[in-house]
């Protein structure tokens, strides 16, 4: 799971929007006068401080200083006590919430711990800042910056990195910070969880000790080799070990001072005090490890406790539920009903057994249970655990399981435990984030399939529900009735969410809109205006202006492409009569270096070359075509390997082999299928079959049968070129694509990455097949009422979207390619077997030199 999604979920109940710059006050030094012509420019997150004349240069060694909740106020006033008399260039995070937000559990760990950026000029100036600064902050307690080096035993820090905000395209296609290589390239600035330094980056002599002391605390320090890393926080790591001792397999878990804070603000290490007291106090309960000691090596602590065999509950269900075939057998069913009822009950009494001795579990989840061969049951992580006594709230949780605020001390268990009997059978227990009501529908969906005692699901229900009122179950029909209700619901919905106000976005949708794509087809307004449109669901002329206002002039940091950005927005426009605003989108496009762009469909040339023809074609503007052109020709030189890196529509072969049909249909030049077949190709050797025979797109820890990164996507561009040649090859794939559309389960409802996309994809190959009947009345699993309508959660189910890519704009655009009386799709895919291009002008041929 991305942990960004739990930072843009502390601004609002409903939506995921930008995170709160403080979520309180400034710190206290923001507010000094500043010297004469100095300039304070006050961030999102960050108070920045430049002095006059200060020629900073664009990368170099930059200076960090870490800092705890406690020691902040004293390392702001050194600091600044420091740089401003000597007029140095430095920023510092805006407030105590920024700097609980950048150590809290799951920040990411690359940018943990900072709390001032230093700006040297120069090494001169640079080993002065380490010396002089050094020597005011010795002694004050920091959480260690893992991706800087660091300086003496202080919390000062050092790292090579850009000082500008400069960016290219990562090896992803995506935008990232960069810095710049001595033969003048932009390369990404990494900023990991490991200090590393670029290998042509000079090295001052002053930091060479300090290199040498980093590598003077090693593992060998300790009785205990490490086997493997089993998971990663922003509070440490927990690995298996083996006792070197005694030969014993063991599981050592890493803290890390005044970092991978808790609501309550305890830091990892206090929390891992406390899960040793906790494992003291339940010594002898079968299915709670046992805790064998603490110990610290350098500034890490430890705790060593049993290994627990077996796995993870939630590893099992790609394995075992029987709502991934596509007809669950009977015997199946029925066993795997047994299987969750057997391990239910393994947990239940785990629980009741630890409330006996006087604990409070307070973190049960898929995650934290484990299940060994025998379907014998434990539980791990009991670093939130606290006495029942306590009458505690939770601290930390899983989203899926986590107890509203009323539930304290062993309520909080009993809310797990009714959320447990619900997520065996159907995981979508995230959804009572947003209405816990939605546990009354989520279990008739299970008693429609597996043979549940009813009083198990009941009690479930009303312990999750409590005092609730629990409405009727939203519902979409497949038929022309139900087609009208469900167009008139989501436009309702998406529409009352929208706020043409706010000048970062129009209508709420994924985090990416926050890194540059508020305005774009995946996740901005473009996405959502073009799905009403498409639907019949109208035009909104207010909220086609804010989009043509924001493709004239639009915010720096706005993507290019067809999905991110400013491409898909002129595709938009121009759809909409928008021309001459579709033409600025474009001028601003083609200003930029633009042929750097990846060769993705998402964000790189193949949309270039998409809508530039396109757009040609509307205006008979001839330049447009001349670029359409010569964002083909590039991509056609770029030399692959046998896989792509990222297979699928979005980022992989097929994306760029949809171009190369689409310009095939307009030259008749066959080199170009030759082209598009070779990208296919390409992305299905990236696939494997599962049991049933479905295709998915493998990724090595995961497989993925979805519309944006998976097998269907590919499918989609397979099924265009089959209209053009036949394929043996192609058309075995489709079968077993189309296997991969027919699930009875998918965790989330979007176009890109859940069932819409499935929708979509059969809706387009055939209306009349069952299976769109059935994801239509599927697609109310995850639907939730809002604004007198329904909308459906974006990624991770935390918060509703109404985005394309993600959200409720992606349901309509699908329901509407099943049900609605016009053809509906995606840009430039067609519909039905129908191509979206016309034959008109010819682009010029393309003739691939580097494959």
């Amino acid at each position: 799971m991305d942990k960004r999604y739990e930072l843009y979920c502390l601004t609002d109940k409903l939506f995921y929007d930008s995170p709160p710059a403080t979520l309180d006050t400034d710190f206290d030094i923001s507010h000094r006068p500043l010297p004469a012509d100095w300039e304070q420019v006050r961030g999102q997150e960050w108070t920045v401080y430049v002095p006059p004349g200060q020629d900073t240069p664009t990368q170099g060694w930059k200076v960090h200083a870490s800092g705890s909740v406690d020691s902040a106020g004293q390392i702001l006033e050194r600091c600044w006590d420091y740089c401003v008399p000597n007029g140095i260039e430095f920023k510092h995070l805006r407030g105590p919430g920024a700097l609980k937000l950048r150590n809290a559990k799951y920040a990411p760990r690359g940018a943990s711990g900072k709390l001032v950026t230093i700006y040297p000029a120069n090494d001169e100036q640079l080993e002065r800042v380490l010396t002089e600064l050094g020597e005011r902050l010795n002694g004050l307690p920091g959480p260690y910056i893992l991706s800087d080096l660091r300086i003496g035993e202080g919390p000062l820090f050092v790292r090579y990195g850009g000082f500008a905000e400069r960016r290219c395209l990562d090896e992803r296609g995506e935008l990232v910070a960069a810095i710049e290589t001595p033969a003048g390239d932009l390369v990404p600035d990494k900023r990991g969880p490991v200090f590393a330094v670029p290998d042509w980056a000079p090295v001052p002599a002053f930091l060479e000790p300090h290199i040498a002391a980093r590598g003077a605390t090693t593992t060998t320090d300790m009785p205990y080799r490490i086997e493997k890393a089993l998971h990663f926080s922003n509070g440490g790591g927990v690995y298996s070990a083996i006792d070197t001792r005694t030969g014993e397999k063991v599981v050592l878990k890493e803290a890390r001072p005044y970092a991978g804070l808790a609501a309550d603000g305890a830091d990892a290490v206090v929390r891992l005090e406390r899960e040793h007291a906790t494992l003291r106090r339940l010594e002898g309960i079968d299915g709670v490890p046992q805790a064998r000691g603490l110990f610290t090596l350098g500034e890490h602590h430890f705790l060593v406790q049993d290994f627990v065999e077996g796995r993870t509950l939630n590893t099992f269900f790609a394995e075992r539920h029987p709502l991934l075939d596509p007809e669950p057998e009977p015997g199946k069913v029925a066993a795997y009903t047994e299987w969750a009822l057997r391990v239910y009950a393994g947990v239940e009494r785990l629980i009741d057994q630890i409330h006996e001795r006087g604990v409070v579990f307070n973190d049960l989840h898929m995650f934290n249970i484990m299940v060994a061969p025998d379907d014998s049951v434990a539980l791990i992580d009991f670093e939130v655990a606290a006495l029942a006594a306590d009458q505690g709230r939770q601290t930390l949780a899983n989203p899926a399981f986590l107890a509203p605020p009323d539930r304290r001390g062993a309520e909080v268990d009993r809310y797990g435990l009714a959320c447990l009997r619900l997520a065996l059978f159907a995981p979508m227990t995230t959804l009572f984030m947003l209405d816990r009501g939605k546990a009354g529908h989520l279990a008739d969906l299970i008693e429609g399939y597996f043979p549940v005692p009813h009083a198990f699901l009941d009690e479930a229900v009303t312990e999750i529900t409590r005092g609730k009122p629990v409405g009727p179950a939203p519902a979409f029909t497949p038929d022309e009735r139900g087609w009208l209700q469900a167009r008139e619901q989501t436009s309702r919905a998406i529409l009352a969410s929208a706020t043409p106000g706010r000048r970062d976005r129009l209508f709420p949708g994924d985090v990416e809109q926050f890194g540059g794509a508020s305005l774009g087809l995946a996740h901005g307004a473009a996405g959502v205006l073009l799905a009403l449109e498409a639907t019949g669901a109208g035009r909104w002329p207010e909220h086609e202006e804010w989009l043509v206002g924001r493709a004239i002039k639009p915010a720096r940091g706005t993507g290019l492409g067809l999905y991110d950005g400013l491409q898909g927005v002129a595709y938009t426009l121009a759809r909409l009569g928008h021309t001459d605003a579709a033409l600025a989108a474009v001028e601003h496009c083609l200003a930029e270096k633009w042929e750097r762009l990846g060769s993705d469909l998402y964000g790189g040339l193949p949309g270039y070359a998409l809508v530039m023809a396109h757009l040609s074609d509307a205006t008979g503007e001839k330049t447009l075509l001349e670029a359409a052109g010569r964002a083909a020709q590039i991509v056609a030189n770029r030399p692959y390997g046998e896989e792509s890196p990222r297979p699928g529509l979005l980022y992989g072969g097929a994306g760029t082999a949809l171009m190369f049909i689409r310009l095939f249909e307009r030259t008749g030049d066959k080199t170009l299928l030759d082209l598009a077949a070779a990208d296919l190709r390409r992305d299905l050797r990236s696939c494997v079959k599962d049991h049933n025979g479905a295709l998915h797109v493998d990724q090595g820890h995961r497989v993925l049968p979805y519309l944006g990164r998976g097998s269907v996507g590919i499918g989609l561009v397979i099924d265009d070129y089959l209209q053009h040649r036949p394929d043996e090859e192609f058309s075995r794939a489709r079968e077993a694509i189309r296997v991969a559309a027919m699930s009875h389960y998918y965790a989330q409802p979007g176009l890109f990455n859940g069932r819409a996309g499935m929708l979509l994809y059969l809706s387009r190959q055939d209306r009349a097949d069952p299976w769109v009947a059935r994801h239509v009345r599927s697609l109310a699993w995850h639907a939730l009422r809002y604004g007198g309508g329904l909308a459906v959660p974006g990624e991770h189910l935390f918060r509703l979207s109404m985005d394309l890519a993600t959200g409720t704009a992606g349901v309509l655009l699908a329901l509407g390619a099943a049900l609605h009386d016009r053809p509906v799709g995606l840009p430039f895919l067609g519909t039905a077997h129908g191509s979206s291009v016309e034959p008109s002008t010819v682009v010029t041929s393309i003739q691939p030199e580097g494959r």
